[in-house]
């Protein structure tokens, strides 16, 4: 239950910023959201899976947005899997980046980073050798001052060519950072063959000419392991913007409410978009695991103050076991969270 009474208190925090922005039967929605919760548990209490519960499904509620992530997360590996095996495609994982933008700048600048993208897709060399994606905004917030240790090390090369150190100002304070993390599906051959094949330099050429910026230095580009996704989907699947980034402050919350609010965070194209059609229609239900655990009994759970309070623990019918054992798991943990 920490992870969900972790994600509860933040929604409380939500509840003071978001008023000024819905209808008061939206942030009722969103105050009421999980406030009672049902599991089903196996017969030592000691597993558990989430059955039912009053949610808001807003997208800046930090109990949502959580649950969604870990549903995307499955979606988006059970495509990659049927797509790798029916239709014989391998994948690179993209991030295209920016340099860092204010508050004032940011809306205009996920627009410009949207027409960005549909212009890199145009491109000849790009259309012959993607044969469809999976694209997500994300957006971080800078709210260090100044430059920390772990800061530091993560970005050395970039504070030693300015002269900075550990304790200096950090020069992207209070600054917003959009970037798209994007699955390209490629077929097999597209690694062996040198006219088909864009290199990373390559595709940072194509960056900064698709958003008519030079100032552009970096375009992370990898090949996805057949043996192990986790990491690409975990990217791709994770939350558009953290709870604890826009959840800082009244002003931050507002510049990522008013700059997201409306936008499509992922998008599906070419065999992605078809593979997800099926995904929707439950065509790809034989790419599911089968959930092993057996569960016998109904665990009620409602918020107090600051925790949840498990209220009853009921045995389930013979036939409630039926009905809820032996079906497919519909989630799937998303690294790092």
């Amino acid at each position: 239950m920490e992870k969900y009474t972790e994600k509860k208190l933040k929604n409380q925090l939500l509840q003071t910023l978001i008023g000024k922005h819905v209808t008061d039967s939206t942030l009722l929605r969103i105050k009421e959201c999980n406030t009672f919760m049902l599991f089903l548990a196996d017969k030592t209490l000691e597993k558990t899976k989430l059955h039912g519960a009053n949610s808001c499904k807003h997208r800046f509620c930090p109990v949502c947005s959580w649950r969604k992530s870990r549903k995307n997360a499955l979606k988006i590996s059970i495509l990659m899997q049927y797509l790798r095996e029916e239709e014989n495609k391998e994948f690179v994982f993209l991030t295209l980046t920016a340099p860092n933008v204010t508050a004032d700048e940011l809306n205009d600048e996920i627009q410009h980073y949207n027409k960005s993208f549909k212009r890199l897709m145009e491109r000849k060399e790009v259309k012959a050798a993607v044969k469809g994606y999976v694209r997500k905004l994300e957006v971080t917030y800078d709210g260090k001052e100044f430059i920390t240790k772990t800061m530091y090390k993560h970005r050395t090369n970039y504070y030693k060519k300015r002269g900075l150190n550990i304790g200096d100002k950090n020069p992207n304070y209070d600054t917003y950072h959009p970037h798209f993390h994007v699955v390209l599906a490629v077929n097999k051959t597209y690694f062996n063959k040198p006219n088909v094949y864009i290199r990373q330099s390559r595709w940072l050429e194509l960056w900064q000419q698709s958003t008519k910026n030079p100032m552009i230095t970096q375009v992370d580009v990898r090949r996805v392991k057949h043996t192990d996704n986790k990491k690409e989907v975990s990217e791709i699947a994770k939350y558009s913007a953290k709870d604890s980034d826009y959840l800082q402050n009244e002003k931050v919350f507002d510049t990522f409410f008013n700059s997201l609010s409306g936008k499509r965070l992922i998008v599906y194209s070419g065999l992605f978009k078809e593979a997800s059609k099926m995904y929707d229609n439950k065509e790809l239900e034989k790419y599911k695991e089968m959930d092993p655990t057996q569960y016998i009994f109904l665990l009620f759970y409602h918020w107090g103050q600051t925790e949840y309070i498990q209220t009853e623990q009921k045995l389930m019918s013979e036939d409630m076991q039926k009905e809820v054992n032996n079906q497919m798991l519909d989630d799937e943990n998303i690294e790092g969270e």
